[in-house]
């Protein structure tokens, strides 16, 4: 078990923080959980490092300037414009 353990009181703050409702008994179980989870952390670190370099290889491919759509084209099925550009629904 990990020696930083979280305990129902933090989980609780943490929720309200994050306005969640939690209850006393959620809170436990969490606090369980997130115990499990630092000792899988505390496991990786006992996975040994690997001392070599690995070879890496650039897979992607070179950029390339090539023809697209025109604004015209790329507006022309949008179902709402505004001066050359994508109209959304407002936000908020």
């Amino acid at each position: 078990m990990s020696d930083a353990s979280v305990d129902p009181a933090t989980v609780a703050h943490v929720a309200d923080l994050a306005r969640v409702d939690l209850d006393e008994d959620e809170a436990e179980a969490f606090a369980a959980q997130f115990a499990d989870v630092l000792d899988y952390f505390e496991t990786l670190d006992e996975v040994p490092e690997i001392e070599s370099e690995p070879e890496l290889v650039n897979v992607l491919r070179t950029d390339e300037a090539r023809e697209s759509l025109s604004q015209d084209e790329a507006l022309r099925n949008a179902p709402e414009t505004e001066d050359g550009y994508f109209e959304g629904p407002p936000v908020g």
